[in-house]
């Protein structure tokens, strides 16, 4: 199974399953690209996963296909109810 740099299974990837993702047979892994944010995002910051970045979940994550309030989640840094 191939893990893209947001963390999920690139074969569950909504943008890949509708063969719109921007990396192709690839996936999403850290590097320049100007079709992925959050690829260039991880790149520029050293990281393998989005959940390894200290920042996590940042405003990059938002453009991601993870709910940003499950990133919020699984980070443990869930807004105030």
């Amino acid at each position: 199974m191939q893990i893209a740099v947001c963390g999920i299974a690139c074969e569950k990837c909504p943008r890949r399953v509708a063969g719109t993702c921007p990396n192709g047979d690839q996936g999403c892994v850290p590097r320049e690209n100007k079709f992925c944010a959050v690829c260039t995002c991880a790149f520029q910051r050293g990281v393998r996963l989005c959940f390894e970045c200290p920042d996590f979940p940042c405003e990059t994550t938002r453009q991601g296909p993870i709910s940003y309030d499950y990133c919020q989640y699984i980070s443990g840094k869930e807004s105030p109810a």
